[in-house]
């Protein structure tokens, strides 16, 4: 199992950010898939999940409205758009199987770096 984030960077109060994950080894639509974040010091929090098929998502409340979730089943890729995005979004954005209706598993990838910064 391999999930290979992309997309991070730094950038100020209000802008934008869509973040990729590419994943591999295993049969990509049939999973539930989620994003989490970790910031410096803190412990790792669930942010958006999508259902296997991609018709249903779930947000965290500090997110909805500005975060969007989605994946490309054909290219087993898991996406999220970040708009709005404030500094308390700094983090180190992972994506990860389960987060729904299952525990998130133990194959997380590198993460990507998402600043936030004036």
């Amino acid at each position: 199992v391999q999930l290979v984030e992309s997309g991070g960077g730094m950038v100020q109060p209000g802008g934008s950010l869509r973040l990729s994950c590419a994943a591999s080894g295993f049969t990509f639509s049939e999973y539930e898939l989620s994003w989490v974040r970790q910031a410096p010091e803190k412990g790792p929090e669930w942010v958006a999940g999508i259902n296997p098929s991609g018709d249903t998502t779930h947000y965290k409340d500090s997110v909805k409205g500005r975060f969007t979730i989605s994946r490309d089943n054909a290219n087993d890729t898991l996406y999220l758009q970040m708009s709005s995005l404030q500094p308390e979004d700094t983090a180190l954005y992972y994506c990860v199987r389960g987060g729904i209706t299952t525990t998130v598993d133990d194959y997380w990838g590198q993460g990507t770096q998402v600043t936030v910064s004036s």
